[in-house]
């Protein structure tokens, strides 16, 4: 087994290795996995706690899966409540709102659903956006449709790193950037 290549990043005084990963043919991206990742995990809601806290968020929103911890620790970092957004439909969730991504880890449309009880959290609240990492926008503007739908103003928008174009995420709260590397070939 031969050693995959990768990229060292240092996020909020963690050093990491990030594995590249061939997302398309020629197009490879650097693999942020924070899930069991605590020394990270904490490192960076600790970081990103005070930007996002300036924005005077009610209630912290996130996409189902990986960035669940971060939006658990910065729940507890800053004293306010979270919500995730799922990516499937269960019964007891009720009458959930939806918003259509296309994620650019699987290349696949996804649904994300806001469970009727989380409804009432977020309903005429400011809400801060939490991801892991930030690539296409995707999941940002499902996010921002489900927010819509249930009358809650989007205040800040925030990750642990964006991807791509830089000039295009300097809206978004950011512990660092990653590059995509595209083979010119």
């Amino acid at each position: 087994m031969t050693n995959p290549e990768t990229y060292p990043i240092n996020i909020a005084g963690v050093q990491r290795d990030l594995r590249l990963f061939e997302i398309k043919p020629g197009v490879r991206i650097a693999i942020v996995n924070i899930l069991g990742d605590t020394e990270l995990v904490i490192a960076a809601s600790q970081a990103l706690a005070k930007p996002i806290a300036q924005h005077q968020p009610d209630v912290l929103v996130t996409a189902e899966a990986k960035s669940i911890p971060l939006a658990h620790a910065l729940s507890a970092e800053m004293d306010l409540p979270y919500i995730v957004l799922r990516k499937s439909y269960k019964p007891y969730m009720g009458n959930a709102l939806q918003a259509e991504t296309l994620s650019i880890t699987t290349g696949k449309p996804q649904t994300l659903f806001l469970d009727e009880k989380d409804y009432q959290v977020i309903n005429g609240k400011k809400i801060a956006i939490i991801d892991d990492v930030i690539s296409t926008g995707s999941t940002l503007e499902g996010i921002r449709l489900i927010a819509h739908k249930a009358n809650a103003e989007v205040v800040a928008e925030a990750a642990i790193l964006t991807e791509g174009d830089r000039a295009k995420w300097s809206n978004i709260i950011a512990l660092g950037h990653l590059p995509v590397w595209v083979d010119r070939n």
